[in-house]
């Protein structure tokens, strides 16, 4: 299935207030619960998705509409976040998340995108080639892995609370 970039804009568009539903408000152990060394509390999933925003996504699809394959991504750095945001509150982190996830839909709406636009191709250091409707696909994929790795990380901080009903909560693992 090719990527339907409508579809794509409505769930990008919602995944500002689900965050903010799930996380605002809640006490720092659900904020900060982990699922092990090496691993991603919700606080950190979120810094990283407003890394994203900043500089990963929008950045990308204009490489691809400006430069083509003739101008590479600049890398992303998926761990930048684990060290800059130490000193933030959750909800400054959900404001920021939020504002800037409106810019980029509203950004990439004012663009009015065609089936030949998404088909259009930009360098991906790693990958090579990718086309534009693969960078929206992998943007909103990208977005619901992170919401099932939040809810499955505070899931399983009452792993062994839950007693004998874990054997029918397949998110316990």
């Amino acid at each position: 299935m090719d990527v339907n970039l409508e579809h794509s804009l409505a769930l990008l568009d919602r995944t500002p207030a689900t965050l903010t539903a799930l996380l605002s408000g809640l006490p720092e152990g659900w904020l900060h619960a982990n699922e092990g060394e090496g691993t991603w509390s919700p606080f950190d999933v979120l810094g990283h998705l407003v890394d994203g925003e900043r500089v990963n996504w929008v950045p990308r699809l204009r490489v691809i509409l400006e430069h083509g394959e003739a101008g590479t991504f600049a890398p992303f750095d998926r761990f930048a976040h684990l060290n800059a945001n130490g000193h933030r509150s959750v909800d400054d982190l959900l404001a920021e998340f939020t504002r800037l996830r409106g810019e980029n839909v509203a950004a990439v709406r004012a663009l009015h995108l065609t089936p030949a636009d998404l088909a259009r191709t930009g360098r991906h250091p790693e990958f090579g080639p990718v086309t534009l409707g693969q960078l929206i696909a992998t943007w909103t994929a990208h977005d619901l892995a992170h919401l099932v790795q939040v809810s499955r990380t505070m899931a399983r901080t009452y792993r062994d609370a839950v007693g004998p009903w874990r054997a029918y909560l397949s998110v316990m693992g």
